[in-house]
């Protein structure tokens, strides 16, 4: 355990924060920036007493419970929590749950290339963000967002090439998923449903795919638009567990141009 450390991270986090962003009233004239160390005791749910102590390097080891009220009393992200608790030196209780916020910077991206499709998805394989481009290449994400029910269930494979490897790449992501958030009870009724509805599924999880992000090529039959040849790059975002897919065409090329006269309107 990294006391020093541990107590220097407690004040930093501490004084970034405002009353407003625990939900505290503002209250009179502050002598010194940020919450008070009984502010953050309360809102953390454990003793002050205690609480000053780990701010003064000279508490015992926190248990990974308070370290969890902790992160979550200083509004702490993803990243900064995993440092948390390696100062402690307790491995990290994993989420509950994959994420399904999208940080505004990501949401930017998804409209800043104009003649590119994107979409952002889950650890789930939910597509939780896209733009209108994607959407008229890829239908109603509305109606059908996750893309692992669309390979294994929908025989969206017939319209596509390469769905073999996106189906290894699909099931590694989702093992991976499952390790990390063992509690999720709507994963786990997904991994369920794909299992009793595919039985390529369960054959390509018996193998236990490891798959990383990266570039593929694929050609998509669009039932109006006819066959894309489309270019997929993926940008991980580590601390929200999500992928941002773009769908690009090579210049000059009939995909191209259908991508331009698609998001010309």
């Amino acid at each position: 355990m990294a006391k020093n450390e541990l107590a220097r991270f407690l004040r930093d986090r501490r004084e970034r924060l405002r009353p407003g962003d625990v939900g505290l009233p503002a209250g009179d004239r502050r002598r010194t920036p940020g919450l008070r160390r009984e502010e953050v005791a309360d809102v953390a749910g454990m003793s002050v007493d205690y609480y000053v102590r780990l701010e003064q390097a000279r508490g015992p080891r926190p248990s990974p419970r308070i370290l969890e009220s902790l992160a979550g009393a200083l509004r702490l992200v993803p990243a900064e929590r995993a440092h948390l608790f390696r100062l402690a030196g307790v491995a990290p209780v994993p989420p509950a749950a994959p994420s399904r916020e999208v940080r505004p910077y990501v949401a930017a991206l998804l409209h800043r290339l104009p003649e590119t499709a994107v979409v952002v998805t889950a650890a789930t394989y939910d597509v939780i963000a896209w733009n209108p481009l994607a959407e008229a290449l890829l239908g109603d994400l509305r109606a059908q967002p996750n893309l692992a029910r669309r390979r294994f269930l929908a025989r969206e494979e017939m319209f596509t090439t390469g769905h073999a490897d996106f189906g290894a790449y699909a099931v590694a992501r989702l093992r991976a998923a499952a390790d990390r958030y063992p509690r999720d009870a709507g994963l786990a009724a997904l991994l369920a449903e794909l299992r009793a509805g595919s039985a390529e599924f369960g054959e390509i999880w018996a193998t236990n795919p490891v798959r990383a992000p990266g570039h593929r090529t694929k050609t998509m039959t669009h039932p109006d638009l006819g066959p894309l040849h489309l270019n997929c790059d993926i940008l991980t975002v580590p601390d929200d567990d999500q992928q941002v897919v773009f769908m690009t065409a090579d210049p000059g090329t009939p995909t191209a141009r259908t991508l331009h006269r698609l998001s010309a309107g």
